[in-house]
């Protein structure tokens, strides 16, 4: 009886110590994740995403510069990062430039090199953006290769099939703040307030992903012995030591289902383990074959294309970390030292916590002039996905359904088919996203407009307000007498499901 108690305690003591450790990780990383976060915000606010998609039609090295840099000014989530270079494919971006966007969207961010230098070392995040380019130019090389042909055009098309007319449903994108100078930019309220929602999204998106990552790592920290790392990473061999990290990191990357920034604490108890230096890098790199992307890849693009694309990733993602850690290494800058542990036992007054102070009063600011938008003049032609909370421009939405008649604009497939296996769940949810034209305000859930006629030879769309020219209306059909059109079949489809919840001022030719 004694010995189950004992047995006991010593479980309940290890828990505490990881759950200790994974809290003590996130606290040291604080002040980089609002900063991170916030700056990724202003950029993604102030750098108009029309702009990213345009001249990516092919991968040459144009386009893939282009492709990189629109990269590193988006959103570093996974899922975001993979819906955006799905929409870039459809609306005719090169396949392999739209890939090299997605990766440069998630290893190459400004947030992920601050947390990796607070939590890692300054060796890793040189390491991060050494190893993102070195796999962007093996990405074009491979890719070039094996992402051609038939299985590309099946997948725009089936793309396309599931996207009518190649784009959502919604306002034009409204790029006047976005095409003026700096510094009229800076020093707009509206600017700063699409900014902090911008920022607010991508932490209210990636919440779990953070938690599941720091929570998990200091599990692994704490309860994993050393002893089990040298069974899982070789040690002594080596070349054969390093070759064999880069290619199992990104396989523990697979099965632990932690994506985007959250795998930094898991690749700091990775690190404390034994794992190489260059498998640290590939397995950090390695966020975009987690396996439930892996699962939404085989929805955008078939099954056949998705297992060429995991193959390809994860060569790439291991050449890129053991090439890294043969540069470091000839370099002579790969830490030497493995500390006994990630993050302190305790609050010290020390930088770190001052640096806490400081931006947790600054979080308090942004999440203030997020909850204010509207007063500030943000949010104009905006939504909030109902699912994950990201800020999403209507024009540009990755996916879109509609619901009782209304569009909803989600960030990713994997949101709207959450949403769509249980909208009550979500409609509850209800968040202004900013005004209509006519100064009144909307939902996440977009009323629709309840009239349309002509204007200089164009009509609106009842159901999704599209300002549509009749010659390429998408779709059309005649209601009492009079011809309705519509930017696509799916507007169609829905007001002639109900055509009385969309009120027309028409007259007859």
């Amino acid at each position: 009886m004694t010995g189950l108690l004992v047995a006991h305690v010593a479980v309940v003591d290890s828990i505490g110590r990881s759950l200790r450790e994974g809290f003590f990780m996130f606290w040291e990383t604080l002040w980089p994740l609002i900063l991170g976060f916030g700056l990724s915000g202003a950029v993604q606010a102030f750098v108009s995403r029309e702009s990213m998609q345009k001249k990516m039609g092919d991968h040459g090295p144009k386009s893939i510069a282009r492709a990189s840099g629109y990269g590193m000014v988006s959103s570093s989530c996974s899922y975001a990062a993979s819906a955006m270079s799905k929409s870039l494919f459809v609306k005719g971006a090169d396949f392999v430039a739209s890939m090299v966007f997605m990766f440069a969207s998630t290893n190459l961010v400004l947030e992920l090199g601050i947390v990796l230098v607070v939590l890692m070392g300054w060796q890793f995040a040189a390491a991060e953006f050494v190893g993102g380019a070195i796999m962007v130019a093996l990405l074009t090389v491979l890719g070039g290769l094996w992402f051609r042909g038939r299985m590309i055009f099946e997948a725009r098309e089936r793309l396309a099939a599931e996207s009518p007319g190649g784009r959502g449903h919604g306002l034009e994108e409204n790029t006047e703040l976005q095409g003026e100078p700096w510094g009229i930019k800076l020093r707009s309220k509206g600017g700063w307030a699409n900014a902090a929602t911008y920022t607010m999204a991508d932490l209210t998106m990636l919440r779990k992903e953070l938690v599941i990552g720091y929570t998990v790592a200091g599990f692994l920290a704490v309860m994993v012995p050393t002893h089990i790392w040298n069974v899982v990473f070789l040690h002594g061999h080596g070349f054969w030591t390093s070759l064999e990290n880069v290619i199992v990191g990104p396989f523990i990357a697979i099965i632990s289902f932690v994506c985007s920034i959250g795998n930094v604490p898991l690749a700091a108890a990775l690190w404390h383990g034994g794992i190489s230096f260059g498998g640290v890098i590939s397995f950090i790199f390695a966020d975009l074959i987690a396996f439930p992307l892996l699962l939404i890849y085989r929805r955008y693009y078939g099954t056949r294309l998705t297992i060429r694309m995991l193959a390809v990733f994860w060569a790439v993602m291991a050449t890129a970390g053991l090439v890294t850690e043969g540069i470091f290494f000839l370099a002579d800058i790969i830490p030497t030292s493995r500390p006994a542990t990630v993050a302190p036992a305790h609050f010290q007054w020390n930088y770190t916590t001052y640096l806490n102070l400081i931006f947790l009063a600054l979080f308090g600011l942004l999440y203030w002039t997020y909850r204010n938008r509207e007063q500030l003049g943000g949010g104009s032609g905006y939504a909030l996905d109902p699912v994950c909370g990201m800020q999403v421009e209507t024009a540009n939405a990755p996916a879109s359904a509609f619901h009782e008649g209304h569009p909803v604009y989600f960030c990713s497939d994997h949101c709207r088919l959450r949403f769509e296996a249980d909208p009550a769940r979500f409609t509850k949810m209800q968040a202004t996203a900013g005004p209509h034209h006519d100064g009144t305000m909307r939902s996440n859930v977009t009323p629709a407009p309840t009239a349309a006629g002509p204007d200089a030879g164009a009509t609106l769309d009842p159901v999704c307000g599209m300002t549509i020219d009749p010659v390429h209306a998408g779709a059309h059909l005649v209601h009492n007498g009079c011809t309705v059109y519509f930017c696509c079949a799916g507007c169609s489809q829905a007001f002639a499901a109900d055509p009385g919840a969309y009120p027309l001022d028409l007259h007859p030719s």
